[in-house]
């Protein structure tokens, strides 16, 4: 039986994208008919319920979400999926820096080796390039001990991302495949086109696409920031599934705060329990839900319009500064877990990423048909 060959997405920074890549790379070379296989060694978003992939109910069992995630969305059998070798929490940490967790890691990592019959194994690596280090995981350590290619994801803020990823080359050597860059402002693609693609790939870094930002990929849905807020729901919780893409701040006064509000999109905006004037503006603008802060209830008036609009109403007992922070921080962070963010996925990395190149770097086949 042929080896199986490995694939390790790492990126230069968290929220990256790297994931979604994961996700959208087994998908398209899975669509072609490739057997894929796919394995998380760091496991870093845990939670105590749910369904392992199996689909069987676990009770208090942590269960490694985009582990769970991926292989269920690709449709994946429990034999092509690998499990993290170690969750990468506070606890852990400690343990090893006191010297109670002497485990060696890159002896566990091995038996990733013995994956069986898979054309290729996607691996997802830890966030940027040194998490995983205190362990011996970094992305270097685990692309050596499994003989992977890397493919390094990064998100374009400014031209300096040019320096991270010279910098990244020289750690990674001839490991590094090529590099993807994301969410890159749509005035200027064009300029990433004509200056940053041909630099990099004149110093022997293969650039295997560039994604324009999108909206929908960088929204977070109502459900997640309730969850994250740990937000009380006052009304339309049937609509939680609607998309965030941005947030506004109502504590101005009303006529300043209507002008500035119609500026927005599917936002999520954050006011005062007690500002009825704000509230009753924002819910005729483009919002998708109210964080009401403070802990006050809203007039009637107001949850009987929200209801009537289907907008969510939310209450936090927070003050509006860290509901600010929690929710800025979860829109851009693209999470991908909503369905609609799949398809929409699916279809620009068909657009925008060179598959058919990733195929023939990794001198990967497709399969011949049978008859």
């Amino acid at each position: 039986m042929p080896k199986s060959k490995y694939l390790l997405i790492g990126s230069t920074e968290a929220y990256s994208g790297k994931s979604a890549t994961a996700l959208s790379i087994a998908h398209q070379l899975k669509e072609r008919g490739l057997d894929i296989a796919y394995g998380k060694p760091l496991g870093t978003f845990y939670t105590s319920s749910g369904k392992p992939v199996s689909g069987e109910p676990v009770s208090g069992e942590p269960i490694e979400e985009d582990v769970q995630f991926v292989a269920q969305t690709l449709g994946l059998p429990s034999s092509r999926v690998l499990s993290p070798i170690l969750p990468l929490t506070d606890s852990t940490i400690q343990k090893r820096i006191r010297g109670e967790n002497t485990i060696s890691y890159p002896t566990m990592l091995t038996q990733y080796l013995q994956m069986q019959g898979a054309d290729l194994v996607v691996l997802e690596g830890p966030s940027n390039l040194e998490e995983g280090s205190l362990f011996d995981l970094s992305l270097q350590q685990v692309a050596e001990i499994v003989d992977a290619g890397v493919l390094l994801v990064a998100r374009f803020h400014s031209l300096l991302i040019v320096g991270a990823l010279i910098s990244a080359k020289r750690r990674l050597g001839d490991r590094l495949l090529g590099v993807f860059i994301n969410d890159i402002p749509k005035d200027r693609l064009e300029e990433v086109q004509s200056t940053v693609k041909p630099y990099l790939e004149a110093r022997n870094i293969r650039v295997f696409g560039l994604m324009p930002r999108n909206e929908l990929l960088r929204s977070v849905s109502v459900s997640d920031l309730v969850e994250q807020l740990q937000a009380e729901v006052l009304c339309r919780s049937d609509r939680l599934d609607l998309m965030v893409e941005s947030l506004a701040i109502g504590a101005m006064n009303v006529n300043s705060a209507l002008r500035y509000l119609q500026k927005g999109r599917n936002m999520a905006v954050i006011t005062g329990g007690d500002r009825t004037d704000i509230q009753l503006a924002a819910l005729e603008t483009s919002t998708q839900c109210l964080v009401l802060t403070g802990q006050m209830r809203p007039h009637p008036d107001v949850l009987s319009r929200a209801e009537d609009l289907e907008i969510p109403v939310l209450s936090v007992d927070l003050d509006t500064l860290t509901t600010v922070e929690i929710v800025d921080r979860a829109i851009g962070q693209v999470r991908i877990h909503d369905p609609i963010k799949i398809q929409c996925l699916y279809q620009i990395m068909s657009e925008c990423f060179d598959f058919d190149r990733l195929m023939a770097d990794l001198e990967l086949e497709l399969p011949t048909p049978v008859g």
